[in-house]
């Protein structure tokens, strides 16, 4: 059975949920389906109206879990 880590405030992965990907706060909401309604055009306030469940500083907590995971050196040849 997985353990549940807290990577950052409110995204969470457990092995056994989700394929282990990162979800927002235990729930089956996984950081990348966020992410693709915000790609999609949505807001944030709309992203809230589409999935209930999420509160708006846990779409904000998705784009800073993102931003950081793409924020890495690139070495260039």
């Amino acid at each position: 059975m997985g353990t549940t880590v807290e990577l950052m405030d409110r995204i969470t992965v457990n092995p056994d949920q989700c394929g282990g990907r990162p979800c927002v706060r235990g729930m089956r909401i996984r950081v990348s389906d966020v992410l693709d309604l915000l790609a999609s055009g949505l807001s944030a306030d709309a992203v809230v109206e589409e999935l209930p469940d999420l509160e708006l500083a846990d779409v904000a907590a998705c784009l800073r879990f993102a931003s950081r995971r793409l924020d890495h050196p690139v070495l260039a040849a």
